[in-house]
């Protein structure tokens, strides 16, 4: 029987709601025998031996998103966080559920996603922009905001293998932000770079408070949820807790390492 396969739509509406999760389920095959060749494969089968065992990491998830939101999601290693971050980019297909995103969607998710080392920082960002649906025209308005925010113009015509794992940092995000996108898609963007350019983050997501702007960010900083976000869903063994006020939400997080 052929596994129900779950849905991930783009649209553009006026509707207020920016991101629509429902009955989100995925789960990831991990291998436990190894098989060497055909005869070996037909053998494992005939003796029940799937070589794999199933892990399920998102079991039901179902939340909205509000236009002009900022939300934290927060929860242990392994909790399925990331997972969600990477379907609601797209990295990721869930193989059960309906994900709605309705607008522009930015993601930061993973450095170096996009970038290639032998072209030049001027290639990357608009390779970049054309893998977030931006066109050259469009980028080409973006351009100068993200060079003077990434404080690399200088640097703008060298081959990215050139750049330290700094510099990447801070092209990529500013990408990330600079790019008009309707939603942005942040994980643990605050852990990387410099003191200078997480100062620099930190004060940008305060500005970000006072715009309409919907942004994810996905976090062990509980620090920065009660700072930054209007709203925190924690996630454990896959399934949502609470989903509600940043200050209870980050307590409750904080009585799981306890």
């Amino acid at each position: 029987m052929k596994r129900p396969i779950g849905t991930r739509t783009e649209v553009n509406t006026n509707s207020d709601i920016a991101i629509s999760v429902v009955n989100l389920h995925k789960s990831f095959k991990l291998p436990t025998e190894q098989a060497f060749g055909l005869k070996q494969a037909i053998f494992n089968r005939l003796r029940g031996i799937k070589g794999y065992k199933e892990q399920k990491v998102l079991k039901g998830l179902t939340f909205n998103i509000k236009k002009g939101e900022f939300i934290g999601i927060v929860g242990r290693n392994g909790s399925g966080k990331s997972t969600l971050l990477k379907i609601l980019a797209g990295i990721y297909y869930p193989e059960k559920g309906e994900i709605t995103i309705n607008g522009t969607l930015v993601p930061f998710i993973e450095l170096g996603v996009g970038f290639n080392p032998e072209l030049t920082g001027r290639e990357n960002v608009y390779m970049n922009g054309a893998l977030l649906g931006f066109s050259n025209d469009e980028m080409d308005k973006m351009y100068d905001d993200i060079w003077d925010f990434a404080e690399l113009k200088d640097f703008q015509d060298q081959k990215l293998k050139n750049y330290s794992s700094g510099m990447q940092v801070r092209l990529a995000f500013s990408i990330a932000i600079r790019a008009k996108g309707d939603i942005l898609l942040l994980d643990e963007v605050l852990a990387v770079g410099d003191a200078a350019f997480q100062q620099k983050c930190t004060d940008y997501f305060a500005q970000l408070k006072n715009e309409d702007q919907t942004v994810i960010l996905v976090t062990h900083s509980m620090d920065n949820v009660r700072r930054f976000c209007d709203r925190a869903i924690l996630i454990d063994d896959g399934r949502i807790i609470i989903d509600g006020d940043p200050s209870t939400v980050a307590d409750a997080y904080t009585k799981l390492w306890q």
